[in-house]
């Protein structure tokens, strides 16, 4: 079973306008009131894409792409609740990283429901109702980041903000079949977010697929002084996964489920995967990870969060959802010396786990070690909640940065995801991994038929272009539709009948990421197809956004002396489209 969500590419085939006059009626259509607790006039949002529209792509590389936010988050003219109703208030200015967003060119069309003060990991701790899960209404969406999760994977937005503290963005991921993408603290700018732990919280992004929150993520990011957790960090994006990594995974008497005997199969299922990918799994020793874990709600951490609503819980605390209360109320009893030898006892810990981790690739986990329903969660809201951060709690804790990617499925046709965890900064590389594992998985996206070979085209050959049909008189099969990495120039060429553009790789992050389809033909007709490009194009190996490589159309550097760089409009469709 998959979600519904809709990837970049399939977004960017609208206009801006007709973009976002789809995400509202899949808003309508969802009839779901408890997934958004607010949404931008409709009217607004429309005027805002015709604008887009009018002036063009060019510079905008998330262009009429709709988003929402978690609503602990600050988007300017809207009301900021993190879910509970007493608190809210208008924001006067967008946070850091959704003003970036959007002057990339993405549209925020509402805020998304979540557990309140983004405390828990079920997503049914609101007072704004349970967001249904895209999946199945009987199970809990996950939390807390419910709304921005279930968004997505309904198809109702191309991607969404949530935030991460212990589980917050990878858990409601697993539970709708999407990717969760949950920087390293500091990669996206926290400014105008309402904090949980503020030393430990951080934004993140879901997506349907893992080039995609890349992508988002790559724009989001940049140092923000105001922040003081923000710093500089490698730029996110996706690696290309070399052939050989080693893994680390629990020892198999430590992997925890809960009974959830589908849960344990298809962990087993999806590590077999990333083996078949040229990983080595290596069994370690979990357990100073999991004492690190449980460190999150047993010591004083918890404290953070009664200082971000330290007014409201002493002042107004039955405004607050009862369990919220009851889990941020315990930390009036911690002292000062407690906070102490909690952060002794870190360090600590640190000191043994982090040589071992530094001996692996990365570390690779359920996401969620078991499935539960509403109706378990409520009967059982704290111990249920406390099973679902058992591969997640630890990962703040640790500075570590983590992604979650479906992977396969479990009997009962759910979803099964894979969170893989490294070392701070290793965004990119985890990215990487992740879309290998995704292409793995899902053959059905990316694999050319038998005996065929993919092409990349990114020109004349695109689909509803004049030379199209030089790939469909050829039988070729369209397989889809991504980016290439961030290495490539685009240049109008001149004098060529049909028009046509040249692809000139220039160096590693020195160019923009250009669109391209991928097209599988048989092995005759690749070599008839070649034989007929005309210089000063040629072929030759492009490297893709989701950690692949194809053959695929290059031009001559020679040939782009005084052509037009059109690399801002990020394709060749979007050029012809605003030059016609």
């Amino acid at each position: 079973m998959r979600s519904n969500g809709r990837p970049f590419s399939e977004w960017r085939r609208l206009s801006a306008v007709n973009a976002v006059r789809y995400s509202y009626e899949a808003v309508r259509a969802a009839d779901d009131p408890a997934a958004f607790i607010s949404l931008k006039d409709e009217d607004q949002a429309l005027a805002e894409a015709a604008a887009l529209d009018a002036a063009g792509p060019a510079g905008k590389p998330l262009f009429g792409l709709p988003f929402a936010v978690k609503d602990n988050i600050d988007v300017a003219g809207l009301h900021t609740t993190a879910a509970c109703p007493d608190f809210a208030y208008v924001a006067k200015k967008s946070a850091f990283v959704v003003q970036r967003l959007e002057d990339a060119g993405a549209i925020c069309i509402g805020k998304t429901n979540l557990d309140q003060f983004a405390t828990g990991l079920v997503g049914v701790r609101s007072p704004y109702g349970v967001p249904k899960n895209a999946l199945n209404p009987a199970l809990i969406p996950g939390g807390s980041s419910s709304g921005s999760a279930v968004a997505v994977a309904g198809g109702a937005v191309a991607f969404s903000l949530g935030t991460d503290t212990a589980g917050s963005g990878r858990i409601p991921a697993g539970m709708n079949g999407i990717v969760g993408l949950k920087p390293s603290v500091g990669l996206l700018s926290a400014t105008g977010m309402v904090p949980a732990c503020r030393t430990l919280d951080t934004i993140s992004i879901f997506a349907v697929t893992v080039a995609d929150a890349a992508e988002a993520a790559s724009v989001a990011q940049a140092y923000d002084a105001s922040d003081f957790m923000s710093r500089a960090l490698p730029p996110t994006g996706v690696s290309p996964m070399p052939p050989q990594i080693t893994v680390g995974v629990p020892l198999p008497d430590q992997r925890q489920f809960f009974g959830d005997s589908e849960s344990q199969k298809a962990y087993d299922a999806d590590l077999k995967v990333l083996s078949g990918l040229g990983a080595t799994i290596r069994e370690i020793d979990f357990e100073p990870l999991h004492a690190v874990a449980r460190l999150l709600y047993e010591g004083p951490w918890v404290a953070e969060r009664y200082h971000a609503i330290r007014e409201i819980i002493e002042e107004r605390p039955d405004v607050l959802h009862p369990v919220t209360r009851k889990i941020i109320g315990g930390a009036q009893g911690i002292t000062a010396v407690d906070t102490f030898d909690a952060i002794y006892k870190l360090q600590t810990m640190k000191r043994a786990v982090i040589p071992m981790l530094a001996e692996l690739d990365c570390l690779a986990v359920p996401t969620v070690p078991a499935v539960y329903t509403v109706a378990q969660v409520e009967a059982d809201p704290v111990q249920l909640n406390s099973n679902l951060g058992t591969y997640t709690n630890f990962v703040n804790l640790l500075d570590l940065a983590a992604i979650s990617v479906p992977v396969g499925e479990r009997e009962d046709s759910l979803p099964s995801s894979l969170t893989l965890i490294g070392a701070a900064g290793s965004d990119a590389r985890l990215a990487g991994y992740a879309a290998a594992l995704e292409a793995g998985a899902r053959p059905d996206v990316v694999a050319a038929p038998e005996g065929h070979i993919t092409v990349a085209v990114v020109g004349a050959h695109l689909s509803g272009m004049p030379l199209n049909h030089e790939l469909t008189s050829r039988n070729a099969v369209y397989l889809r539709s991504l980016s290439t990495t961030p290495d490539y120039r685009l240049y109008a060429l001149s004098g060529t009948v049909p028009p046509k553009p040249g692809l000139l790789r220039v160096g590693k992050g020195k160019g923009e990421k250009i669109a391209i389809e991928l097209w599988a033909l048989s092995a005759e007709a690749f070599g008839t197809f070649v034989a007929g490009i005309p210089a000063p194009l040629g072929i030759g190996t492009l490297t893709l956004g989701d950690g692949t490589s194809a053959k695929g159309f290059l031009v001559e550097a020679e040939a782009v002396n005084g052509a037009r760089d059109i690399s801002s409009y990020g394709s060749w469709r979007s050029f012809v489209a605003e030059a016609s």
